[in-house]
């Protein structure tokens, strides 16, 4: 199995257990190895499914300021985790591929096999809710019909971001491509680089 469609079912798999309690405050079940690469797969897209909720819940047209508020908080440090675990994934490619000879005419990515995976993590999410939409019940025909319609380009769209990513491990593994890593730099969840934090005595 390729190291992409892994990933799928790896996400896919995680998205099952979060919808089993379907609770942004329940405790993550990850059942792979500690400081495996599919733990880190696995949390990573727990983080992005209870984002997704979370995201979903910031937009109830009547919530309390102050629970919006806090909500936007904890979607901050939600985004955040999200950076932090795709730097870990991409490390582990770092590591993996440090020893191969890079061609002298090797070319750079446009993004590092991590962010590639991340997308390929939303990817996983959308299809489940747009499946969920394209065969509600209480919705009318016109609606599980355009969702439909929708499902197939998300398929379509994992199929063809599937292959990319499997194409660019065998072209780092082969020395075609080099990786790259530039951290996020998030500024302004640095108290020192946010001048709403830093300027406050």
């Amino acid at each position: 199995m390729s190291f992409a469609s892994n990933c799928n079912n790896l996400f896919d798999r995680a998205i099952d257990i979060y919808h089993t309690t379907d609770d942004v405050d329940a405790s993550i079940n990850n059942p792979y190895p500690e400081d495996s690469i599919e733990a880190r797969l696995f949390t990573k897209c727990w983080i992005d499914t209870v984002q997704w909720h979370l995201e979903d819940l910031i937009r109830v047209p009547d919530i309390d300021p102050v629970e919006a508020l806090a909500l936007k908080r904890r979607i901050d440090r939600s985004n955040q985790d999200r950076t932090d675990l795709v730097e870990e994934i991409d490390t582990y490619f770092r590591t993996k591929y440090a020893q191969v000879e890079v061609l002298a005419d090797a070319t750079i990515n446009t993004e590092s096999p991590a962010w590639a995976i991340d997308r390929l993590s939303i990817l996983a999410l959308k299809i489940y809710h747009m499946r969920e939409q394209a065969t509600r019940t209480d919705a009318d025909d016109d609606h599980k019909a355009r969702c439909a319609s929708k499902l197939g380009v998300l398929l379509e769209q994992r199929s063809d971001l599937s292959t990319a990513i499997d194409q660019l491990l065998d072209d780092i593994a082969a020395g075609r491509k080099y990786m790259k890593v530039y951290r996020q730099m998030k500024m302004y969840n640095d108290p020192s680089t946010n001048p709403m934090l830093y300027g406050k005595k």
